[in-house]
């Protein structure tokens, strides 16, 4: 654990450094969370150019270590070893003293990071009986990414071929799953290595998110609520709660500690609530969003730049230079193909209309779309060749997103609650009763570094089109092969909304005691939802089991006598013992590969096939090359396996119930 620690903070650092590169008015506090996403979108990349070549391994992993390192040496030159210093010295005293103003952004920031804590460490939890997980949307998830990061560590899987349907390029957002590998070669535990990575991005992504809507708002008790509003949205869940409730004889307190199900997600809730069903389940997201949120940032600095006060002395936005800082954002931002590729969508989707918004900003949006052509468009072509995804399956019209036959309105109301009059008591607020006069005020008890900036109604309210269209979209056509996979362009107008309803929620708590009362119900109403999900998990009361004890022993076992890149053949399911070797498997879970648009229906037939057994078995096991077949209690349950037929093969590996056979 204190070593994978000590390698976040070395690859915050370099992160940290490149922040001076595009921002030179940015917080300490923000530069380090910044730093913390791009340092770890630059190591997972250079560590993925460099296993390509050399493979994984300790080596290579120190090698993609020293490469995110060598931006500190930037901090040397002049004037950023001054804005350094300056940063410095400002964050060294908003930490000296000790009243009640300084005290409570600290227990603000230290009670998320313990919620980060004790979240994400039940994203995997490893006893004598297995591994199990804590997560209620984690089943599938858990194994998934195992399979990912130990067919790295494991399976040799350079070019990263998919674990989960041998012969096809291991085509989804990996770099997550390969940093983790990368930890691993230093010796940290996967357990370890993920729960630092992923309490880590998740506070990067709070401090970035809270700049984000101070930016837009100019609003700081806004920016402190936004966070609240993203890690435990949900929707009006809580009057089901209630109601199971009084449903049953159990007191209060009895019935908190053992919360039959999630109030967000589940046959009445579609939404979930984002550290459920994204955060903990799809890493991907929880390292892009943030480097997404980065780069929507700077776009909003450009966007509203007509409305900008220059300082004395400073110069103006308009400049026929080729523009360095949006460029080095955009080479940032070009990184997310293989970090998660729906953010980049939702990215160009963003920057294309502010483009044609501010076209006489042109020089800045070309120089930000150069920026990300350089480093997005080679992984693009990577990815997609040879990939066995179906990009057919990724778009088809579909009404309703995944409301089936719920009324539209309604589903949307019971999904997320009172968000949507919020947005619109928000954007009332801000374009009609929010002054230019008070917006300056607001800055000036701040003593924001962004005093300059004033954010205009109209500005900020054309700003927020793009996510509109991001709703419309999501709502009318499907995304992906799974409808519900939708979520991932959705929560980007979630994230993109939540400045508005954060403004809402803060302009009722400054008015009146009355009003403030109505605010406090206001704000319990949007979070109450999510935040009974998010304690079911924390407190313990969901353990999943996902392998047994024998299926790690027998994993184990296979590691030891099988070679790397051996290629088994396993019912078609999550949990295979396989994906704990790091071994590929001819063919996993469907739901998986559905979901990435790969067309599995005749595998899944042969595979079948093979487990019934007799001389066709044979014939297609010589077609895919299989080398080794596992014989367990998901093979005699799920394919019904013939296992009379394969005991003419050597077993190689066993324990308990499972058996390897080695049948070439």
């Amino acid at each position: 654990m204190l070593f994978a620690l000590l390698l976040i903070l070395a690859i915050t650092a370099g992160g940290f450094a490149l922040t001076y590169l595009f921002d030179s008015e940015e917080s300490f506090m923000w530069r380090i969370a910044a730093g913390l996403v791009i340092g770890s979108a630059i190591y997972g990349t250079a560590g993925f150019l460099l296993a390509m070549i050399f493979g994984l391994n300790a080596g290579t992993a120190l090698a993609g270590l020293a490469s995110i390192l060598l931006p500190i040496a930037l901090i040397r030159g002049g004037n950023r070893r001054k804005m350094f210093r300056h940063n410095w010295a400002k964050a060294k005293g908003k930490a000296q003293g000790t009243n009640l103003r300084k005290a409570l952004p600290f227990f603000y920031y230290a009670a998320f990071l313990l919620l980060f804590i004790f979240f994400f460490d039940r994203t995997m939890i490893e006893t004598d009986q297995g591994i199990f997980t804590g997560g209620s949307n984690n089943l599938g998830d858990l194994p998934f990414h195992l399979g990912a990061i130990l067919s790295f560590t494991e399976g040799a899987n350079f070019p990263p071929e998919n674990p989960s349907f041998a012969g096809a390029k291991f085509s989804y957002p990996f770099i997550a799953d390969l940093i983790t590998a990368s930890f691993m070669k230093f010796g940290i535990g996967i357990k370890d290595a993920m729960l630092v990575q992923n309490v880590s991005w998740a506070f990067a992504l709070l401090i970035i998110l809270e700049k984000f809507v101070f930016k837009l708002t100019g609003d700081r008790i806004a920016a402190r609520t936004a966070p609240a509003l993203l890690f435990f949205s949900g929707g009006l869940g809580f009057i089901w709660f209630f109601g199971d409730y009084a449903a049953q004889g159990k007191g209060f307190l009895d019935f908190i500690w053992q919360i039959p199900k999630d109030y967000t997600i589940g046959e009445n809730f579609r939404w979930g609530n984002s550290l459920i069903t994204l955060f903990m389940t799809q890493r991907s997201l929880l390292l892009g969003m943030p480097i997404t949120l980065i780069a929507i940032g700077s776009l909003w600095k450009i966007f509203n730049a007509e409305t900008q006060k220059r300082v004395v002395g400073e110069p103006k936005l308009a400049t026929f230079r080729f523009p360095p800082s949006i460029f080095i954002v955009g080479l940032i931002a070009g990184l997310l193909p293989l970090i998660h590729l729906h953010s980049l969508v939702v990215l160009f989707v963003i920057a294309a209309f502010l483009f044609f918004m501010r076209m006489e900003k042109w020089r800045e949006w070309i120089g930000f779309g150069i920026g990300v052509c350089i480093t997005a468009i080679p992984q693009l072509l990577w990815s997609i060749t040879g990939s066995a995804s179906e990009t057919a399956k990724f778009f088809e019209w579909h009404v309703g997103w995944d409301s089936g036959d719920n009324n539209f309105v309604w589903f949307w109301i019971k999904n997320t609650g009172i968000l949507i009059p919020m947005i619109a008591v928000g954007i009332y607020l801000i374009y009609l009763m929010r002054r230019r006069g008070d917006v300056e005020i607001e800055n000036r008890k701040n003593k924001s570094p962004d005093l300059s900036v004033v954010p205009r109604p109209l500005s900020l309210l054309l700003f927020y089109i793009p996510f509109v269209l991001l709703f419309l979209i999501s709502n009318v056509a499907k995304l992906a092969p799974w409808e519900w996979d939708n979520i991932k362009v959705l929560i980007y107008w979630f994230v993109g909304s939540i400045p508005f309803a954060a403004f809402a929620v803060s302009w009722l708590w400054k008015r009146s005691a009355a009003l403030k009362v109505f605010a406090a119900c206001c704000f319990i109403i949007l979070v109450l939802s999510g935040f009974l999900d998010v304690w079911r998990t924390v407190s313990g009361q969901i353990k999943n089991r996902v392998f047994d004890a024998e299926a790690v022993l027998v994993a184990e076992r296979i590691k030891r006598s099988t070679n790397a890149r051996a290629l088994f053949l396993n019912a078609p399911t999550y949990n295979s013992a396989v994906v704990l070797s790091g071994r590929r498997s001819l063919m996993r879970y469907p739901g998986h590969l559905g979901s990435h648009g790969i067309d599995y229906a005749e595998r899944e037939r042969d595979v079948k096939t093979i487990y019934a057994g007799g001389a066709k078995a044979d014939e297609l096991m010589q077609k895919y090359g299989i080398e080794y077949v596992l014989i367990s209690p998901e093979e005699r349950n799920a394919v019904a396996a013939n296992e009379q037929f394969f005991r003419k093969f050597p077993v190689v590996a066993e324990a308990g119930q499972y058996k390897v056979y080695k049948v070439k």
